[in-house]
């Protein structure tokens, strides 16, 4: 079945633009990310995307049909997770799945045959009967995946899926998506967490103001991209005004002889590096800084892409 194919993608509101031209397509089995700042355009795109919001101007085709002339009934065959929970808490958990189900014309015996395997697959096995009030928010949150998988799509549609949730849960909702691109479903994800998108993500796109600004595989984009490698300075504990004017005064003075490329945010300089071994035996030996040494990663691309402001 055909995925996703998006070209030239036209969104404005008030005169100010959105999407700015966006062209993307999803293969089948991989999942596919979009990254970017708060107002980079990611929610428009979605809503774009499943014939939610009309474009300007550009081409979407979703499962095969034009959208948004045939928008509804391409969202017959998509999976959504919002990225609020909307589950309905005048129903049980069980519930809620059989009442969306009829939503996509589903035999109500052939929802509740499903229910099970569903809530097994959420890990919410034995919770059919709660209450979703009585639920936590990651039991919420898998329910809602779940929720998604009623229609049994072939394309998922995931707006910050692990937003709000602990280490445990988000590790868990991980392993059910990597379990369903393994059956050879389709995802397109939106995420803050880089890590969740290094993970999960096939390939992905950075995009800000409306426009792509990078393209392709984690792997690729941080080679692309950043140095190799990252030491992160920073003062001493204590107060954090003095902790600051060490770590700034050492960027300032001294990182240049050893890093490519340096920048200082707050108290902590952050120093790109093709070979790190002379700046941490120097460092091994300074009074009053300490250090982090790690490979580079896909933050460090979004953050050099995209700055380091704050976006509201």
């Amino acid at each position: 079945m055909e995925t996703l194919n998006v070209s030239g993608l036209v969104k404005s509101y008030g005169g100010a633009p959105v999407l700015a031209g966006l062209s993307f397509e999803l293969r089948r089995g991989e999942c596919y990310g979009l990254l970017g700042p708060n107002g980079a355009g990611k929610t428009t795109t979605l809503r774009c995307t499943l014939g939610l919001t009309a474009p300007d101007a550009g081409a979407i085709r979703l499962a095969g049909l034009p959208v948004p002339a045939r928008a509804r009934e391409a969202r017959m065959r998509v999976g959504i997770v919002p990225q609020m929970d909307n589950l309905d808490p005048d129903f049980t958990a069980a519930e809620n799945l059989l009442v969306y189900g009829r939503y996509f014309g589903l035999p109500d015996a052939a929802v509740r045959a499903r229910i099970p395997h569903l809530l097994d697959f959420a890990g919410l096995g034995g919770r059919g009967e709660a209450r979703i009030n009585t639920l936590s928010g990651g039991m919420k949150r898998r329910l809602t995946l779940a929720r998604a998988l009623v229609n049994d799509p072939d394309l998922l549609f995931l707006d910050e899926p692990t937003t709000g949730l602990d280490p445990q849960a988000r590790h868990l909702i991980w392993e059910r998506l990597k379990q369903l691109l393994l059956q050879g479903k389709t995802v397109l994800l939106t995420t803050h967490f880089m890590d969740e998108a290094e993970r999960l993500c096939h390939r992905l796109a950075i995009m800000d103001r409306g426009r792509f600004i990078a393209e392709g595989s984690p792997r690729d984009m941080i080679a692309a991209h950043i140095e190799p490698e990252v030491v992160e300075v920073y003062g001493e504990p204590g107060e954090t005004s003095a902790a600051a004017t060490n770590a700034a005064t050492w960027a300032r003075e001294e990182a240049a002889q050893f890093a490519k490329r340096v920048e200082v945010t707050g108290e902590t300089a952050f120093c790109y590096l093709a070979e790190s071994r002379p700046l941490l035996r120097h460092l091994a030996g300074r009074q009053g800084l300490r250090y982090l040494h790690r490979p580079a990663n896909l933050e460090d691309v979004f953050l050099k892409l995209t700055g380091r402001e704050l976006r509201d």
